[in-house]
C-alpha cells in the first residue's frame, strides 16, 4: 500500500467519524402529530399551514473537521477524489441542517438533489418532462378502466412477516430485521439491518414486491456491501451526493423486475411536479390540494405534501428537492447501464453494488477494485446476478429507443397477412 493511499484511507476513517452526527433526513422529518393537527383543521373547514418544530443543531465544530479533510485530501488521485466530492456533499448537509425551518434550506437541498427540470443524462429532456410523461400516461391508462384497485391487501403485521421470511433465506451471512413503526410517516424506510414499516397502513402485492426490490436488495444490500468494506469505510454510510444514485437503482431494480407499476411511477411523477409548484410560490395546503385532485386520500396526500416541505417554510417559494432524484435517478442508472453494455463493461453494474456509491465513483475507484483496496460486492440482487438476463433486456432498450414511437401508425404493426 502506497504513503499516498495510506494517508488517504486515514482520513475517509476521520470522515467516517465525523459524519455520525448529520442525520439529515432526521433533521428534517416532521413528528406524526403534524398530520393529525392539520387533517383534524381541514376536515373542520379551517385548514391551517403546518407548522412544525425543528431541533437546531450547532454543527460548526463537523464543517471545520470536514473542511480539514477536504484540505489534506488530494484530487489528483483516485482516493482522492472521491474524499473530495464527499466531503463536499457532507458539507452541504451540515449546513442545511444549521438552517432548518429557513428558507435557506432550498438551496442546499437544490445543490444536493437538484431540481424540477434538471436534464437528464445524453437528452434534453428534463425530469418534468419525464414527469409529465408518466402522468399523462398512467391517467389515459386509467381513464380506459385499465388501472383498479387491488382486490386485496396486507397489513403490516402480514407485510413483515412476508418480507423477514425473503431476507432471512437471501442474507445468509447477514440479519436484516423487519419492523413495525408506529411514528413512521413513510411507508417505508431501510438500513443496513433494520427495515421500518408505517403501522395502521394497507399494503398490495406490489408494495411486498417494491420492498424487497427496492428497500432490501438495494438499500440494505448496498449498506451491509459497504460495511463489509476492508478499507475504505465510508462505503457503509449515505453520503447525501450519493442519494440519487441510490434510489435511481432502487427505482430501476423495481422497472427491471416487474415490481414497478403505474400508480407507483405516478406518484413519483406528481412530487416533481409538487416541488416545482413549491419552488414556484406554492404552499403546503395549495401542494396538499393538488395531491387530493391527482386520486390520493387525505392521509396520503398529506404525506406526499410534507415531503415536499421537509425542513423548510410551508408558506411556498421553498422546496426539500430529494423526491426529484427518483426519476432522474433511474433513468440515469438505466442509461448508466445501457452504456457499460454497449462498452462491454458489464463489471461495472456488479461494482455499483460494492457499497453507497454514486454512479461516478464507479469510474473513479475502479482502480482501488483493480488492486483490491475496494472488495467486489459480497451480495447482488438476484436481477443482477442473471448476467445474461441484464444484458438481454438492455440489449432490447438500447434498440428499442431508437424507435420513435411518434411516428408509428396503425398500419406500420400488421405482422403477416
Amino acid at each position: 500500500m502506497t504513503p499516498s493511499l495510506q494517508h488517504h484511507l486515514a482520513l475517509d476513517a476521520r470522515l467516517l467519524d465525523a459524519v455520525q452526527r448529520i442525520r439529515l433526513l432526521s433533521a428534517v422529518s416532521w413528528p406524526m402529530a403534524t398530520q393529525a393537527a392539520f387533517l383534524q383543521n381541514w376536515r373542520a373547514g379551517q385548514p391551517r399551514l403546518p407548522a412544525p418544530d425543528y431541533l437546531r443543531r450547532d454543527m460548526r465544530e463537523v464543517i471545520q473537521t470536514l473542511q480539514a479533510i477536504h484540505a489534506q485530501a488530494d484530487p489528483a488521485c483516485p482516493m482522492g477524489e472521491y474524499l473530495c466530492r464527499t466531503t463536499d456533499s457532507w458539507l452541504v448537509a451540515a449546513e442545511l441542517i444549521q438552517s432548518v425551518g429557513d428558507a435557506e434550506v432550498s438551496l442546499h437541498s437544490q445543490r444536493l438533489f437538484g431540481r424540477p427540470g434538471d436534464r437528464l443524462p445524453g437528452s434534453a429532456l428534463t425530469n418534468v418532462d419525464a414527469a409529465r410523461h408518466f402522468i399523462a400516461i398512467a391517467d389515459s391508462v386509467d381513464g380506459e378502466g385499465a388501472i383498479s384497485e387491488p382486490d386485496y391487501v396486507l397489513s403490516a403485521e402480514v407485510m413483515r412477516d412476508e418480507l423477514q421470511s425473503a431476507l432471512d433465506a437471501f442474507f445468509v451471512g447477514h440479519r436484516v430485521t423487519v419492523e413495525i413503526d408506529p411514528d413512521l410517516i413513510a411507508k417505508a424506510a431501510a438500513g443496513p439491518t433494520r427495515i421500518r414499516l408505517r403501522a395502521d397502513t394497507a399494503f398490495t402485492e406490489y408494495d411486498l414486491r417494491q420492498l424487497l426490490e427496492h428497500e432490501a436488495f438495494v438499500h440494505s444490500l448496498t449498506g451491509l456491501n459497504g460495511r463489509e468494506q476492508p478499507h475504505v469505510r465510508s462505503l457503509s454510510r449515505t453520503a447525501p451526493r450519493v442519494i440519487a444514485t441510490q434510489e435511481g437503482l432502487a427505482t430501476f431494480a423495481e422497472l427491471i423486475t416487474g415490481a414497478i407499476d403505474l400508480p407507483r411511477l405516478k406518484r413519483l411523477s406528481l412530487r416533481i411536479i409538487a416541488i416545482e409548484m413549491a419552488l414556484n410560490g406554492a404552499d403546503f395546503i395549495d401542494v396538499f390540494r393538488y395531491f387530493l385532485e391527482q386520486g390520493q386520500s387525505e392521509t396520503e396526500s398529506f404525506s406526499s405534501a410534507q415531503r415536499v416541505f421537509r425542513g423548510c417554510p410551508t408558506s411556498g417559494g421553498a422546496a426539500f428537492t430529494k423526491d426529484a432524484v427518483y426519476l432522474h435517478g433511474m433513468l440515469s442508472v438505466h442509461t448508466f447501464f445501457r452504456w457499460a453494455l454497449k462498452h462491454r463493461r458489464p463489471r461495472l453494474t456488479h461494482l455499483l453494488f460494492a457499497g453507497k456509491m454514486a454512479l461516478h465513483d464507479v469510474f473513479t475507484l475502479e482502480p482501488l477494485f483493480e488492486d483490491g483496496t475496494i472488495a467486489e460486492p459480497l451480495y447482488l440482487p438476484p436481477w443482477a446476478q442473471r448476467a445474461n438476463g441484464l444484458a438481454g433486456f438492455l440489449a432490447f432498450s438500447l434498440f428499442a429507443n431508437q424507435i420513435r414511437i411518434d411516428q408509428v401508425v396503425a398500419e406500420d404493426l400488421v405482422l403477416g397477412l
